[in-house]
């Protein structure tokens, strides 16, 4: 009977402990644990302390990374111990806790001063002092709801009415599709750029010289000094006189000027030159 049970415990699945879940983390490297060969095999004085500097110590082949730090033991907790004082689940099953409600206080109405006021001067009292003593002992308080958060009755909203933020309306998927926004874009930026051109003058404004640049612009009027004429012929006039009148021959002059420099000769009288 006893083999018997023994096998079929045998032949039970075995659970996994806690060790083989979470295996120990790695202690730090000791002399004894150092084999010649291996990465941290050093020549010369080896200490235990140069096993636990993370500076010195080398990774190991196809193992994890050591912090070179020593780990408490199994009966360490990490994080923050919370010790119970309300007895834990027997507590919370034998016992029915229930909170007691928090009572607000109801908040005192104001005085209704113009009502008292009223009802003294009725009652033949006049000075401030026959006033205060009359307050004290007829005290009457504000019907109204001033000192509530909410009023009594509100207002009354219509039926129709939808709370809450609108909805977004639906995108025009068939716009999108034939570019019709790249379209009023380009046709909108045209008429924009006809109106800036047609109000391009409008907008100007006149820009008013200051006195520093007037002056600065202003040139003193210089006297041309007539041509030399011989005395004897000062007091005669021309005889000859190809202009009509003096405005026409200004202003062949000042043609003759313009066109001087695309014109052959010394005067500038020939024929036009080819540019």
């Amino acid at each position: 009977m006893e083999s018997f049970v023994r096998r079929y415990l045998d032949k039970q699945k075995r659970r996994a402990s806690v060790s083989d879940i979470c295996p120990p983390p790695l202690l730090p490297l000791t002399r004894d644990d150092i084999k010649p060969g291996t990465e941290n095999d050093r020549l010369g004085l080896v200490r235990d302390t140069m096993f636990q500097n993370h500076l010195i110590l080398k990774p190991e082949l196809g193992r994890t990374l050591r912090r070179c730090a020593k780990i408490p033991g199994s009966d360490f907790v990490y994080g923050l111990t919370l010790r119970g004082t309300d007895g834990g689940m027997p507590e919370a099953i034998g016992n029915w806790r229930v909170m007691t409600p928090t009572v607000t206080k109801k908040k005192e109405k104001p005085k209704d001063y113009i009502v008292m006021n009223y009802r003294g001067i009725k009652a033949g009292l006049f000075t401030a002092k026959e006033h205060y003593l009359y307050r004290q002992h007829h005290d009457v308080r504000r019907k109204g709801a001033d000192g509530d958060r909410f009023p009594r009755d509100p207002p009354r909203l219509p039926d129709a009415m939808t709370y809450g933020r609108p909805y977004r309306p639906s995108t025009p998927f068939i716009d999108v599709f034939q570019h019709k926004f790249g379209d009023q874009w380009v046709e909108e930026n045209r008429k924009n750029c006809v109106y800036v051109k047609e109000n391009k003058h409008k907008k100007r404004r006149k820009i008013y010289d200051t006195r520093a640049v007037m002056l600065r612009k202003y040139q003193m009027p210089v006297k041309e000094d007539p041509l030399w004429i011989m005395p004897q012929f000062r007091k005669i006039a021309p005889h000859l006189n190809t202009f009509p009148s003096l405005e026409d021959r200004v202003k062949a002059f000042k043609a003759k000027e313009m066109e001087a420099p695309v014109r052959h000769g010394q005067l500038a009288q020939g024929i036009y030159t080819h540019l």
